[in-house]
This record gives structure tokens, C-alpha cells and sequence, in this order.
């Protein structure tokens, strides 16, 4: 998720842990712990784009590195906090579970993360956008209401708690039902136009969970098609043809194997002024409405250096933000 519901959801949980013995620091060390295992996103800064991808969402966000560090941080917030009532423990276990609940939370967008590092297994449960402000807003303003308070107060402690149960609600119950009733609309339209396929996968659109995407897998191309809730048109699915054939012997390389598998199978390859490019479909398209020709939300052009096959993430041209937002209201306003 973005930081600012990173921030928000360590806060709210370092009060829970240890609000009534600390106040507002225990929001403040908190809210620093939900934003730690987000420093691998600086790894790209020291190592090439195929590692550094691998590398996102890994050992900073897995159980490991939670139980490893937070007697760590523990232990620097004893020493900062030397006044404090709070004990080594105190700090340790705040620490914990606002690392913890940091994966968990990632664990339920489109790129999800390694919780059970080092086990190979990525979960990604794709019920909610990255950034999602039905899930952060509630929660925020019920956390600064609990921040208004004394430490001692009831208050304090329902404003808190009215915030994590809320935003687990709609996290837990309410995302995964609309996921579960979009993906029968998908699976249905396509029993009704007739297509055979492999495998599906949906997620919500950018910033909601009105819209919804489907890609699909057929025999020699993928399909995206997408639904809105107040939809009263049939869902249309547009064609993007695999094209694997294009990578020839490139295809048995060990890098691009390695984008492969941190695609799960979900790609294509196109060409452009004799270079080939990779194009990740899980994060689907940049357009809200779907064309043969929309630019994907992420694809890398494959060069070759030194005998190896090197990624580079292409920039992104999303023309005029102000537009595609209206698109994407007019969009979700239903077909």
C-alpha cells in the first residue's frame, strides 16, 4: 500500500499495543515501523531493475524479518526513551506488530509480498488498489480523533479501535465480496460469448473497488476486459496477442526467465523500432478504457550487454493525469 496508509495502519496498531502507557509516542514509533520495510524500495539504486523487482515486497516484508529486527528497534527506542515506562519488551512487541501488520496489508494488493520469506511464495490476494482512499480515510480521521485524546481516555481507545475495525472490515468482508461477485460477471460473460480459457485473474482498478479488471489467458493471446458495479452493458474483452515466439532463443535466458516467473506467466512481447519489450500484464493498463493500443502499467525493454540479457523499465507516458482521472470517474460511473 501507499505510505500514507503504511503510516496510518502502524500508528493505529503501536496505539493499540502500547497507547495507554505512552501516549502518542506509541502512534509515533509506530507509524516509523509501518514505513520501515518500505526501504527496499531503494534497492533499485544499487542493483539492476530484474534484482531490484525481486527484491521488492521480499525479506523486509515477511515474518522473519520482523521477529529478527523489532527486539532491535526495541531496543534503540529503550535507549532513546530512557524515561519512558515502557520496557525493552514494551518497545519490541510494539515494534512486532506494526512491522507485521505492514505485509499483511500489502499482502491483499495486485503485487502482494513474500510474508513467508524465505519460502518462494509471493500472496497476493489483488482485493484492493495500492492506494485505496475508502480504506485510509476512515481510518485516518478515526486516528486523529483518538490523537486529540488523553492516554487514559475511553475515548481514545474506541476512536482507535473504531478505525482498525472499520478498515478491516472493508479490507477483510467487504473487498473480497465485491472481488467474488465481479469475478462471476467475468466468468459468466465469457461462458456467454463463447470463450474457452485457460486461467483468470481480477483486480480493482486505480483508487476503488467499483471498477474491476479481468485479464484472461487463451491459447495464443491474453484478454483484459473490465466491469463496473452500475455496468448495464455487456463486459467487452479486448485481445493483446502473447507474441513469446518474438523472443527466440532470448526466451531460454536466465534473466528472462527470472521476468517470467516475477510475471507468473502473465506477459507479452512486442516490438518496436527493432527492440523487444517485455510487458508485465498484472498490473494491466494505464488507460481506464481498454484499447488494442493502451500502454501497459509496466514494461521493460530487453537489451543485451555483455552476453546477458538486461531489463529497463520504459518510462511511462500517462499524458495529461487531470484527463485520465476523468476518464476513470466516467468509467466507474458505469457503461
Amino acid at each position: 500500500m501507499d505510505s500514507l496508509t503504511q503510516i496510518v495502519l502502524g500508528a493505529a496498531v503501536g496505539e493499540a499495543v502500547l497507547g495507554r502507557k505512552v501516549g502518542n509516542k506509541a502512534m509515533l514509533y509506530g507509524a516509523i515501523a509501518g514505513t520501515i520495510p518500505d526501504l527496499d524500495t531503494f534497492a533499485g539504486a544499487f542493483t539492476d531493475t530484474i534484482t531490484a523487482i525481486e527484491w521488492h515486497r521480499g525479506f523486509t516484508h515477511s515474518i522473519v524479518f520482523a521477529v529478527l529486527f523489532a527486539p532491535v528497534f526495541g531496543w534503540l527506542i529503550s535507549k532513546i526513551e530512557r524515561k519512558s515506562i515502557a520496557t525493552w519488551q514494551n518497545w519490541s512487541w510494539l515494534m512486532f506488530w506494526s512491522l507485521v501488520t505492514h505485509p499483511l496489508l500489502d499482502a491483499h494488493t495486485t503485487w502482494g509480498t513474500q510474508l513467508l520469506w524465505p519460502l518462494e511464495v509471493r500472496l497476493a490476494y489483488k482485493n484492493i488498489f495500492v492506494i485505496d482512499p475508502l480504506y485510509t480515510l476512515p481510518f485516518l480521521v478515526f486516528l486523529i480523533l483518538a490523537m486529540r485524546q488523553k492516554r487514559d481516555s475511553r475515548k481514545r481507545r474506541k476512536y482507535n479501535n473504531l478505525g482498525l475495525i472499520i478498515s478491516s472490515i472493508y479490507l477483510l468482508v467487504i473487498t473480497p465480496g465485491i472481488k467474488l461477485y465481479t469475478y462471476n460477471k467475468f466468468t459468466d460473460a465469457l461462458a456467454e460469448q463463447g470463450i474457452a480459457y485457460k486461467k483468470i485473474e481480477t483486480k480493482p482498478a486505480p483508487l476503488n473497488t467499483i471498477l474491476w479488471t479481468a485479464n484472461v489467458e487463451v491459447e495464443d493471446a491474453y484478454l483484459i476486459g473490465d466491469y463496473s458495479l452500475f455496468d448495464s452493458q455487456p463486459i467487452k474483452f479486448v485481445e493483446y496477442p502473447k507474441k513469446h515466439h518474438l523472443l527466440g532463443e532470448w526466451r531460454q535466458r536466465k534473466n528472462v526467465q527470472r521476468l517470467i516467473k516475477i510475471s507468473e506467466g502473465w506477459y507479452t512481447i512486442s516490438e518496436k523500432e527493432g527492440d523487444l519489450y517485455f510487458n508485465d500484464l498484472r498490473f494491466g493498463i494505464l488507460d481506464p478504457f481498454p484499447r488494442v493500443d493502451s500502454e501497459f502499467a509496466f514494461n521493460y525493454k530487453l537489451v543485451e550487454e555483455d552476453g546477458r540479457i538486461m531489463a529497463e523499465e520504459t518510462p511511462k507516458t500517462r499524458g495529461d493525469a487531470k484527463e485520465l482521472m476523468a476518464q476513470l470517474g466516467e468509467r466507474i460511473i458505469g457503461n
